[in-house]
């Protein structure tokens, strides 16, 4: 489907509309490079699809589909440029014309990875690709290998988190044109850091789609989610649903050589076909990528371990899966705070432990908020397969006033916290401005007309509500329009901050430099770490190297701990040895007030902070 330039020149046009009987392609005659074209009829194939050539379309030719003389002129479904938006015309674009210059890069594998996740929008003051590329070789020297990249479907509006994309091939003409973003994973691979995609495919935008003027059958009479209907994977007429789906997925990594794709809300993608489309997702996520190594991750709310399992032990085979259950736990830990969702969990040290060591912490237990069993048995996964993170854009923007979270705690407890969730075996993932403790919000945002605008206001307001905070009557003031354009400009982040924040981003550079160097660290190896609860805020993890070349992870959130006596194991150290401090959350260098010399005999754990020891022949050995 689509427009496709051919090599010998013209462009062959292909689309599905089983509903119609006529199909015409008509261009743009507002466009100098179409202006004097006729209206190119296309003949009817097998299987409802229409298609023809054009001899004198060529790239940068704009035009829109007539069904059945009909007078409104619809996009084309699998447009590769919007260049006015959704409702605007198609533009033909010739990716072959990409000039690229990673012919070398091997691509991307799970193990080593740091992730880190950015809105375009808001990344920089312009929000744009050219722009976000300058930012790259400084994500590349604190420590990051992957940048996650939030939505970029064409949707309507001129600002949103782009979970509302309409135009799935089409990359938002907000941000610049389609050989800008090549441009920015091209150089992103050049500075030696992959580019992952956030895509969507449990649903469709509310405004813009003209799918249904094509065929009812793109959505699903079966399911629906919290969103509206379903996309149809597996009802009548599925099959060019499904083949238009997996094509995006395998159309992000041939053209635009993105190294995979993050899957949001894959709990909503409802299939009960014996081929699940996620399966087939993945399969053509790795076609794509050849001999590139590509990588898909998953958003999953019901934590469905079978998403991380391989065909042969029946799963679906992608590669990883975000973990909610580690960053609430976390968030409860350091906020005290357990409202609306987060009344699942206590922030327990042991919580802290589980999490790291068995990836989720619902696995199959019942969940009294959602009434139901949450998770599926996971204890066979490996700890890369788990993304682990302290912010991401849903749990900053979907918090009541986006605050980061380094302003909902103390400093020392979010310095213990970023050392944990940095040196734990899962895969690590930042939020853009994290690292520097940014100043600006990320708030939800969207750009609406009036009476959509309202509802989308109204049913914020309300969900937001669910915490009890804000379910008083002066809290009223709390909550930002996520329809004012001054929201979306609050969200931009201040390059400001990153030249004051300097202990902020050297905690951060130092711990991913420590996680990647450290061959104990390094090894992510869940079924190495070993943990035990000193305090009711206060836990030790044991991280077990090679030949006794031990890590011992000691985090106090809690006030000021002597540990004596210690009948603890875990707190032993190995034979000949004896624990120095390898490093402290306490150092100045990271806003800290300094670290005592460490006494092994009266073990002091200062409060709101978190140390790295490693072993070193003792003296009367």
């Amino acid at each position: 489907m689509g427009a496709d330039v051919q090599s010998g020149g013209g462009v062959h046009f292909r689309v599905w509309a089983p509903r119609r009987e006529k199909v015409e392609v008509v261009f743009d005659s507002s466009a100098e490079t179409s202006s004097s074209l006729p209206p190119l009829h296309l003949e009817s194939e097998p299987g409802g699809y229409f298609a023809g050539f054009s001899s004198q379309a060529r790239p940068g030719t704009r035009y829109a589909y007539l069904l059945d003389d009909e007078p409104l002129r619809c996009p084309d479904p699998a447009s590769r440029r919007q260049p006015e938006g959704p409702h605007g015309p198609s533009e033909v674009v010739d990716p072959a014309a990409f000039a690229w210059h990673d012919g070398d890069w091997p691509g991307t594998k799970l193990r080593g990875q740091v992730l880190y996740e950015l809105h375009v929008g808001t990344f920089t003051r312009e929000g744009t690709w050219m722009a976000a590329i300058d930012e790259l070789p400084r994500l590349a020297e604190l420590g990051v290998t992957l940048v996650e990249v939030m939505p970029v479907a064409e949707f309507a509006g001129r600002f949103g988190w782009g979970y509302d994309g309409v135009n799935l091939f089409a990359p938002t003409r907000l941000y610049g044109t389609p050989d800008d973003f090549r441009r920015f994973v091209d150089a992103a691979h050049q500075t030696g850091l992959g580019v992952v995609l956030d895509v969507v495919y449990n649903h469709f935008g509310p405004v813009g789609n003209y799918l249904g003027q094509f065929s009812v059958d793109y959505l699903s009479s079966r399911h629906s989610t919290d969103w509206g209907d379903a996309i149809n994977f597996d009802g009548e007429n599925s099959g060019p649903v499904r083949e238009f789906i997996i094509a995006n997925a395998g159309y992000w990594i041939d053209e635009f050589h993105v190294d995979g794709l993050r899957l949001d809300a894959v709990h909503s993608i409802l299939d009960d076909s014996p081929d699940h489309i996620l399966a087939a997702l993945a399969r053509r996520v790795r076609q794509a990528g050849g001999r590139r190594g590509t990588l898909v991750f998953a958003e999953s709310e019901f934590q469905d371990t079978r998403l991380l399992r391989p065909a042969e032990r029946g799963g679906y085979g992608l590669d990883a899966a975000w973990n909610d259950d580690f960053h609430h736990a976390a968030r409860v830990a350091m906020t005290g705070h357990s409202e609306y969702y987060y009344s699942d969990y206590q922030g327990s040290p042991q919580e802290l432990v589980s999490a790291i060591k068995w990836g989720y912490l619902y696995q199959g237990q019942w969940n009294a908020r959602q009434s139901r069993r949450r998770g599926a048995p996971g204890f066979d996964l490996q700890a890369p397969q788990f993304v682990i993170f302290l912010q991401n854009h849903d749990q900053v923007g979907n918090s009541p006033q986006g605050k980061r979270l380094h302003e909902l705690t103390s400093p020392g407890r979010h310095r213990a916290m970023t050392a944990l969730m940095i040196l734990a075996p899962g895969t690590p993932l930042l939020f853009q401005g994290q690292e520097y403790s940014a100043s600006t919000p990320f708030l939800y945002f969207a750009d609406h007309e009036a009476e959509l605008s309202k509802l989308v206001r109204e049913g914020r307001e309300a969900d937001m509500r669910q915490f009890l905070r804000l379910a008083g009557h002066d809290a009223a003031g709390c909550l930002e329009n996520p329809c004012d354009v001054r929201t979306f400009e609050k969200c931009k982040l201040n390059r400001e901050d990153r030249d004051r924040r300097t202990d902020a981003y050297a905690l951060h550079r130092d711990l991913l430099r420590l996680r990647r160097e450290d061959p104990v660290f390094a090894a992510q190896r869940a079924d190495r770490i070993e943990g035990a609860v000193l305090a009711s805020e206060a836990v030790l993890l044991r991280y077990f190297g090679e030949a006794g070349d031990d890590r011992l992870v000691l985090v106090n959130l809690g006030r000021d701990l002597v540990l004596r006596p210690i009948a603890q194991p875990l707190a032993a150290p190995p034979e000949g040895t004896q624990w120095r401090l390898l490093w402290s959350s306490e150092d100045p260098r990271y806003g800290g007030l300094g670290t005592r010399p460490l006494d092994v005999q009266n073990w002091y754990l200062p409060g709101h902070a978190a140390f790295v020891l490693s072993p070193e022949p003792r003296a009367d050995s």
